[in-house]
């Protein structure tokens, strides 16, 4: 499995995502796709299976220490009590001591951004995390929380698929030294009837999903998620480290892009999105 190192992380190219995944289905596939190789686990307080992703987890039989864990803690717990509280909820329902690393889900101005970086802060001195991030932050938020941090950002996780051109959010990740972990790279669902993706794969004998999964895991510095809930799909979507895009399939793939193309925008949460260059 490739990793991405970014600000003394070093993280799983290719992570298992839970993001609506039912208790029954997170039990079931979580232990399978440890025991397929993959290495990289993303939950989420809000997600509400912390606690079948940590059984999981034990039922895999794999060493904790040989997993990246990922969770994330949700905008209603920002404030620093309700924060370092929630994390030990975390910790207890996920059956382990520590995360590889935590994340503020989305942006929550209702609270200072200080005093989120402040808790977060407060849990990694703890020893309660090794890592910390941000997630769905546009550049202005992710530069500001990079400035309030004493511990290094290693990412931002946000949308990202084929009709979303992030080049500015990566662009700045890049420049401070973070990661950043692609969700929802299937777009919905739309990539499946994506003739230009339909024809490389085509061409590749590969899966649509291992096409876009290999776009992203290419790019510099990028972490993709993947998520089913079919043990076939899980063994498909982890053969991507064994071939190469062309820059010409790489590019095709890019200039599918639209102005219109982001999916997840959820009123009451998304900050004001940096503009896409494409």
């Amino acid at each position: 499995m490739q990793t991405v190192n970014a600000n003394g992380s070093s993280i799983p190219a290719l992570g298992f995502g839970t993001f609506r995944m039912p208790a029954a289905d997170t039990l079931r596939m979580v232990p399978h796709v440890l025991k397929l190789g993959y290495r990289h686990v993303d939950t989420a307080q809000i997600y509400g299976n912390e606690a079948e992703v940590g059984e999981g987890i034990i039922n895999s039989g794999v060493a904790r220490g040989d997993i990246f864990l990922t969770t994330k803690v949700w905008v209603d717990n920002y404030r620093h009590d309700a924060f370092l509280a929630s994390v030990d909820e975390s910790l207890k329902k996920l059956k382990t001591d520590y995360v590889d690393l935590l994340l503020l889900h989305w942006p929550n101005d209702a609270v200072p951004l200080a005093e989120q970086i402040g808790a977060l802060n407060a849990v990694h001195k703890a020893g309660k995390v090794r890592h910390v991030g941000v997630s769905n932050f546009n550049t202005a938020l992710m530069a500001e929380a990079v400035k309030l941090s004493a511990a290094p950002l290693v990412t931002n996780q946000v949308e990202y698929h084929p009709y979303l051109d992030q080049s500015v959010v990566l662009d700045a990740a890049r420049a401070a030294g973070m990661s950043v972990t692609s969700y929802y790279a299937m777009a919905d669902g739309k990539v499946f009837d994506d003739s230009v993706i339909r024809e490389i794969a085509a061409a590749r004998g590969r899966t649509v999903a291992q096409i876009v999964l290999r776009w992203v895991v290419q790019e510099e510095g990028v972490i993709a998620l993947s998520k089913t809930v079919g043990e076939a799909r899980a063994t498909e979507n982890m053969a991507v480290f064994d071939f190469a895009l062309s820059a010409d399939e790489v590019q095709a793939i890019h200039a599918l892009a639209k102005p219109d193309g982001r999916i997840v925008d959820p009123q009451g949460l998304a900050p004001v999105w940096d503009a896409p260059r494409r």
